[in-house]
């Protein structure tokens, strides 16, 4: 399967790995991560001496998910692509109907309800975006264009989708721009420059402050920046080098002093701004920084 199309998904803070597969028009699962999480495992090889065990197991039992596993190439840890088993969505429910844990019980929860929710449905937009003729029209660096992004992302799932909000909004405890002034802010922050990095971060500080949405900002505002940074430096952010906690308090922290997001960032870089695989796994890390505690 060439030119794959890759996914995260996280359960309980693991990742789940994924393949699209075009022809059949549905995802791969890792087999490997989901015995992970079924089993609070974090070392590999008993990982992947337990899926052993199971699947002889299973294979004694006669089981059709045995045959029904095929095998795709992931990258590993050490940077290099290894063949491994791979089920889709149908046997991953059977897979976790034959683990004996309650855990297997929530990890269902989780797995038949993320796809359908408002951000599995949102995140597959996001996905699409990047194949999408409309990515080329999107204003860059403007509020339109951030507006742009929230409606592609969030049209038909909110009725607010690209629309400026109306009322006064804050998390945890911090208070953002008030909508009285937001038109006002948002013109302030659409004329600020962005010829270097540290412009650029700046910028996406401000609009951060102002969070011109009643939701979706943080999604919004990524593929934003992406954008700017695409446009002016010929790079983009590798999100899936930046772990959620990390993000979580360079943002927390970017109000009153940036330098910690931008540290954060400027290692995140690359220049491989065209690169599918690269920008799948980037959306998988911008919609887990959202997910609640």
């Amino acid at each position: 399967m060439n030119n794959q199309k890759i996914s995260i998904r996280f359960f309980n803070d693991r990742e789940v790995r994924a393949v699209w597969d075009e022809e059949n028009a549905k995802w791969w699962f890792s087999v490997l991560d989901i015995v992970a999480v079924l089993t609070d495992q974090d070392d590999y090889t008993k990982t992947r001496n337990y899926w052993k065990y199971l699947k002889a197991k299973l294979k004694k039992e006669k089981h059709e998910l045995v045959s029904l596993t095929t095998q795709l190439k992931l990258q590993a840890a050490d940077g290099k692509k290894y063949k491994t088993d791979m089920l889709d969505s149908d046997r991953v429910i059977l897979l976790a109907k034959n683990f004996p844990n309650i855990g297997a019980m929530k990890f269902l929860d989780w797995f038949l309800y993320s796809d359908n929710s408002i951000d599995g449905q949102s995140k597959k937009k996001a996905y699409a975006l990047f194949e999408s003729s409309f990515i080329e029209s999107i204003e860059v660096g403007t509020t339109k264009g951030l507006q742009q992004i929230h409606a592609y992302l969030f049209g038909g799932l909110y009725d607010f989708a690209g629309q400026i909000r109306q009322k006064n909004i804050s998390k945890g405890g911090f208070q953002f721009a008030v909508s009285r002034f937001l038109g006002e802010t948002l013109k302030q922050i659409e004329d600020l420059p962005e010829n270097n990095f540290d412009e650029i971060v700046e910028k996406y500080v401000e609009m951060n402050i102002a969070h011109p949405f009643m939701e979706g900002n943080g999604r919004s505002a990524r593929i934003w920046l992406d954008l700017i940074l695409k446009k002016r430096l010929k790079k983009c952010v590798d999100w899936s080098q930046i772990s959620k906690g990390d993000y979580m308090n360079a943002m927390i922290a970017s109000p009153i002093n940036s330098q910690l997001l931008k540290t954060t960032i400027l290692y995140a870089l690359t220049d491989k701004i065209n690169d599918r695989e690269m920008y799948m796994k980037g959306i998988d890390y911008s919609y887990y920084y959202e997910e609640n505690e």
